[in-house]
């Protein structure tokens, strides 16, 4: 019987540390990929009111204008929520 151990993921030395993705990474990579597929999917021409704009678009294109505007309005909330964490932090506190 051998007693050397096996490096666990979580000691492994070949793997520096903080190189492993988040949670995060990861479930945004699982919905870039389903977001692909369903553009692939949707690929025929639509004709789209806007205002008085009359456009024909394909769908995948609207779907990936409607996905990139999510991202954008999600990050400029996220940024922020952080100016104003940091501004808080910076408040001195009464007592």
């Amino acid at each position: 019987m051998s007693t050397q151990s096996r490096p666990t993921p979580e000691h492994d030395p070949a793997m520096p540390e903080g190189s492993r993705p988040s949670f995060g990474a990861l479930a945004t990579l699982l919905g870039a990929a389903i977001l692909l597929v369903f553009m692939l999917q949707n690929t025929q021409d639509i004709r789209v009111h806007v205002f008085f704009w009359h456009l024909t678009l394909p769908v995948w294109f609207i779907i990936f204008a409607s996905a990139l505007l999510g991202a954008l309005v999600w990050i400029t909330a996220g940024v922020f929520r952080r100016r104003r964490r940091r501004k808080a932090g910076r408040q001195p506190s009464e007592g």
